[in-house]
């Protein structure tokens, strides 16, 4: 090759939801291909920024944010801009789901996932594009939508993680063509059953029907998540934006 294509040396990345799962395990990775890495958590994530920083060498920071705030997002980019001297690349990706049929889901439950889940991105991925336009820069970003934003989960409840999945997705494609001449490239990805903290709480009969339905046979892990965040994030990817990527072990395919 004639130069690392995948590399993000130099760039600084914010990851949300970044403290544990899947936030935490591609922040690593972000930092292995050279990004310094700023991580948004609605908890403290201070010793996970700490341990990133001693095993990549990369600068660290970590700011306690509720992404469903509009007003603490925007202050927690301009602090992460301030004490990181700029911002580069966004891992969109706090999120929660909530497993309750929609007959029993109350207004408190669906309007909780909707805020975090579809409202949380794009207040980031709303302040993200106003720091990088302000300052004229352009800048890449990645939001965690969710296979279940294009099938329907079985044989849990789920509608309002799913609806905003789908609205994550859809989001994605309209930031894209909105921001494509301000040099600002927005891509999704839509994983399947991954096995996380979340997920390994759920109740285990759910969990072996999942795995009977997945062709691989399997849970995907988060490591296998990260190999498109950076492709996405990276200048291996400079004519693509507006695409949601399943990685879901082909459970869509069948």
């Amino acid at each position: 090759m004639k130069r690392d294509l995948f590399s993000l040396k130099n760039k600084v990345a914010i990851v949300t939801g970044g403290n544990q799962g899947i936030g935490k395990v591609v922040a690593g990775y972000l930092a292995d291909a050279g990004a310094d890495i700023v991580i948004l958590d609605i908890q403290d994530a201070s010793k996970t920024a700490e341990g990133i920083a001693e095993e990549y060498g990369v600068r660290t920071a970590a700011f306690t944010c509720d992404v469903t705030d509009p007003q603490a997002v925007d202050t927690c980019i301009k602090a992460a801009a301030e004490k990181m001297g700029t911002l580069d690349l966004l891992f969109n990706n706090a999120g929660i789901c909530l497993h309750k049929d929609a007959l029993l889901c109350t207004p408190e439950d669906w309007l909780k996932v909707i805020n975090v889940n579809l409202n949380g991105i794009f207040f980031v991925a709303q302040a993200f594009g106003k720091y990088l336009t302000d300052h004229n820069k352009k800048g890449n970003i990645v939001n965690t939508a969710s296979m279940s934003g294009t099938i329907v989960n079985i044989p849990q409840g789920q509608a309002s993680y799913n609806a905003s999945k789908a609205g994550v997705a859809h989001l994605t494609k309209s930031l894209a063509v909105e921001w494509a001449d301000k040099g600002i490239r927005v891509n999704s990805i839509s994983p399947g059953y991954i096995r996380t903290e979340m997920t390994g709480t759920v109740r285990q009969d759910w969990q072996d029907y999942w795995v009977s339905t997945i062709p691989f046979g399997r849970m995907g892990t988060p490591e296998e998540l990260a190999g498109a965040v950076i492709y996405l994030l990276s200048d291996a990817s400079t004519y693509t934006s507006g695409l949601d990527m399943l990685i879901d072990g082909c459970f869509t395919v069948v």
